[in-house]
């Protein structure tokens, strides 16, 4: 039974009805931290998947296998290569590290920040090459880095670490 029922009946009953009002609050903020913690899973999750995807394509950047070198050489020059291999590198960590240590936990945001301009980038690039699977592939990834920057930003923000 709810306290919306039964509170007009209570009402006369102060102390009994402050204490119903409590217990409703309580079970309010039950749910309410439990969809945060199912959040905080969520988010987790989606920033693993993307720092793994950015360290693989980042390592392909700094170390490609021969065969692959030469069709990278064709369409980007080598400089740029590194530098999106060091940039795509760093993500990954500024995805994960700064949550897991949980020092400077704003940076999570940042770093998902950044991968959201390399993925539009790479979104136009690919869309001008013709490669439609893989702008596809960009667009997805530029909406989980969207909603990881927004996400850890206003709705389920990782606190800080305290000093004891």
């Amino acid at each position: 039974m709810t306290t919306e029922f039964i509170a007009p009946a209570l009402r006369c009953h102060q102390p009994l009805y402050r204490r119903l009002q409590i217990i409703s609050l309580l079970q309010n903020a039950g749910q309410f931290l439990h969809t945060v913690n199912q959040m905080n899973i969520v988010l987790w999750i989606l920033q693993v998947l993307l720092a793994l995807a950015f360290l693989a394509h980042g390592w392909l950047f700094l170390f490609p296998p021969p065969e692959i070198a030469v069709l990278m050489n064709a369409s980007l020059p080598r400089w740029f290569q590194l530098f999106l291999g060091v940039a795509e590198l760093l993500a990954a960590i500024g995805l994960t590290l700064p949550g897991l240590t949980r020092i400077a936990p704003g940076l999570v945001v940042s770093a998902a920040a950044g991968i959201m301009i390399v993925l539009s980038s790479a979104t136009v690039y690919h869309l001008v090459r013709g490669e439609i699977s893989s702008a596809i592939i960009t667009l997805v990834m530029f909406a989980l880095a969207t909603a990881v920057a927004y996400l850890r930003w206003r709705v389920a923000p990782i606190r800080s670490r305290t000093l004891a």
